[in-house]
């Protein structure tokens, strides 16, 4: 789940992270009224999931009640990279001596943590990364042992900060890394923070990811939850309890379990096709859970044709092709469909399909093979 900056400076407050004092609105009365509780000079902010809000006009200085209703009567409302602004957070404006970057998340190859450092924040880090990577110091945190203040101080010092802000640098990243580790994120990213003049260190900005299967040790989370940003499709697999990436291919892929879906993904690309979207059933791949995949995968007028890749485990094959016959008989597909099926009780599964294959509805026995036919089918249908 993916915060906005005010969301994620509110779950930043929680673990005693400093922050500026801000309210998020959605009106500009609202604006104007946060602006007086807050106190001038405000920054008027943008709040969208998507970089590039100032270069887009979406953050503005404002001195005054009648410069915050200007801004704030532009950026509400506002398009940035396709995302229309319907929240603005009102911040105190801070005085900035310097800018750093910081940040915690997973590197699965290493199996830890990973802390990201620099006394150049600001900017892309992705920029800086290319250009001078030496200006990013990196710790790997093992999750068994924890940050240590010890550890923070010479990171800190690797990363060469102004002498004025170790302290506080290290005072924070020790709570940045609670708020990572305890709020169960993804992604903790700070990008600027801060040193300002009286040698305080704060966190300017706030970018939090966080893991939505936490969510049950989180009840909270379902604040998140509810404004995540989703398209049309997105949000009627989400309504069905499905996991579904929206993408912009031809192919429609429907597979049980991630890893199964993301190699299913990959191999529609492989073969010179393109994925429409990422969707993992799970474990279950009855009538109501394939009848609710093939609702999701008919409503996207850019499928041409749909990828069934199911492997038989805890739900059998058989099962599977039950599953799917019956679903295809509540929901009208019009585009051809490729089913692969492998795994326990495959054999009985195929049995079932059999009698029902077509033109329309054809069976490969290798991934490969039914990705080069639904690939094919897509082109056809596509051309037509």
């Amino acid at each position: 789940m993916n915060l906005y900056e005010y969301q994620g400076k509110q779950f930043f407050a929680r673990y005693g992270i400093p922050v500026s004092a801000g309210e998020a609105v959605t009106t500009v009365d609202d604006a104007i009224a946060a602006a007086d509780r807050v106190g001038y000079p405000v920054v008027v902010k943008a709040q969208v999931q998507v970089g590039g809000r100032g270069k887009a006009g979406g953050i503005k200085l404002a001195n005054d009640a009648d410069e915050t209703r200007h801004h704030a009567t532009a950026i509400l409302g506002m398009d940035i990279k396709g995302h229309t602004v319907e929240i603005v957070w009102i911040e105190h404006a801070s005085d900035i001596a310097e800018e750093y970057y910081a940040s915690f998340t997973l590197d699965r190859a290493a199996k830890k943590h990973l802390g990201m450092l620099s006394a150049q924040g600001g900017v892309d880090i992705e920029g800086v990364a290319a250009t001078d990577p030496d200006a990013i110091a990196k710790i790997w945190v093992d999750p068994v042992d924890g940050l240590t203040e010890d550890a923070a101080r010479a990171w800190v010092e690797a990363a060469k900060l102004n002498p004025k802000a170790t302290d506080g640098a290290v005072d924070l990243l020790l709570k940045l890394y609670t708020a990572y580790v305890e709020g169960d994120a993804d992604l903790c990213e700070v990008n600027p923070l801060i040193l300002t003049p009286d040698g305080k260190v704060h966190a300017l900005d706030a970018k939090v990811t966080l893991d939505g299967n936490s969510e049950f040790r989180h009840p909270d989370y379902e604040q998140y939850d509810a404004t995540q940003v989703r398209d049309d499709r997105e949000e009627e697999a989400h309504a069905k309890g499905l996991q579904y990436v929206g993408l912009e291919g031809s192919v429609g892929v429907i597979a049980n379990g991630a890893g199964l879906a993301m190699s299913t993904v990959d191999i529609v690309n492989q073969v010179g096709g393109k994925p429409a979207n990422f969707l993992d059933i799970g474990g279950g791949a009855n009538a109501d859970v394939m009848a609710g995949a093939l609702e999701v995968i008919n409503h996207d007028p850019d499928v041409k044709a749909i990828f069934i890749n199911i492997f038989g485990g805890i739900t059998k094959g058989d099962e599977v092709a039950n599953g799917i016959i019956t679903a295809l008989g509540r929901v009208q597909i019009d585009n051809p469909i490729v089913i692969r099926l492998d795994g326990t009780n495959a054999d009985e599964g195929r049995a079932i399909l059999e009698p029902h294959l077509s033109d329309k509805l054809q069976m490969k026995p290798t991934m490969v093979e039914a990705a080069e036919a639904v690939v094919a089918l897509a082109t056809q249908e596509a051309a037509q």
